[in-house]
């Protein structure tokens, strides 16, 4: 479901975007782009199709144009003076814009994000805002459709997971989360009730292996990753890997396991295993980062002074 086995075909920015894609230094959206789609563009992060703005994480967010409203309206709070200091917010921002887009931050910012009027524009060097028009979307249908959207990403998961993930008090995602009752079906998960799309039930049941090689940014590692309990995607990420450290803090992703750790400093990959990897995959991780969307990118360590 999050394109990470089979790549999606060239060009296809808006569809790899479908849930978010957070945009840490150095450009983390941009190799999450890459990880989903075939032949990615060092300019892919910033194609037509795309949006860029706050996400409940107070993290830049790489997000598909069209569906703008459903992450920033999708997330307003249920509680109506909550939502009137986001609009607030986003008033001063606005006022202070008068209509240009301004280099640097501006008071209330991250809060103002969430009023659907305001995008950003961050190069890693600079950070960029400017006003834009209030998406014209139904709240209800842009809360359901962000539920919804986590739903189909990160199955199997749970009200706490999307509360996190979406910003919201637990009482707000437990409430929208039950307008979808009868598009998610409970299931066991290690003993825990958990949910995932009613509709997928038949792909869940008929899924294979995973195939490939890919890695991944840190963000992306919550896909993988648990919550406090130990059971879905959530705040605290789990140390995936004995060799993840500060240096090394994305995934190496092998057939569907995180075999190792990796780190970058300019157009070099330093990476470091946690498994002892076959001659064929040790190849496959060289292939996999010189397609990297930047020039020269290149393994510090070559592939075969590795013990296999």
């Amino acid at each position: 479901m999050n394109h990470l086995m089979d790549r999606l075909p060239a060009g296809s920015y808006e569809e790899a975007a479908y849930v978010g894609l957070q945009d840490t230094a150095p450009r983390d959206a941009l190799l999450g782009l890459h990880a989903r789609v075939a032949n990615c563009e060092p300019s892919g992060w910033e194609h037509p199709s795309l949006i860029q703005t706050y996400s409940p994480r107070a993290a830049v967010f790489v997000l598909p144009r069209k569906d703008f409203g459903v992450f920033t309206i999708g997330r307003l709070p249920l509680d109506a003076d909550a939502v009137r200091a986001i609009e607030e917010a986003a008033d001063n921002v606005c006022r202070a814009l008068d209509g240009r887009e301004l280099r640097g931050g501006l008071p209330d910012l991250r809060l103002a994000c969430a009023s659907g009027r305001i995008a950003l524009r961050w190069t890693t060097s600079a950070l960029w805002v400017r006003e834009v028009p209030r998406p014209e979307v139904d709240l209800d249908e842009a809360r359901k459709e962000l539920c919804r959207r986590h739903v189909h990403r990160f199955a199997p998961t749970a009200p706490k997971a999307f509360a996190w993930w979406a910003g919201l008090p637990a009482a707000d995602a437990r409430q929208i989360w039950n307008s979808l009752s009868g598009e998610l079906l409970e299931v066991d998960f290690e003993g825990t009730p958990a949910w995932v799309p009613r509709a997928a039930e038949t792909s869940f049941d008929e899924a294979t292996t995973p195939r490939g090689t890919r890695f991944l940014v840190e963000p992306d590692l919550r896909l993988l990753g648990r919550d406090r309990d130990g059971l879905f995607i959530a705040p605290g990420r789990r140390t995936l890997t004995p060799a993840s450290d500060t240096f090394h803090p994305n995934g190496i992703l092998v057939d569907g396991r995180i075999v190792g750790a990796w780190g970058r400093k300019g157009s070099r990959l330093d990476i470091r295993l946690s498994e002892q990897l076959t001659p064929a995959q040790h190849t496959a991780l060289a292939a996999e980062v010189s397609t990297f969307p930047f020039p020269n990118a290149h393994l510090s360590t070559p592939p075969e002074s590795f013990a296999t």
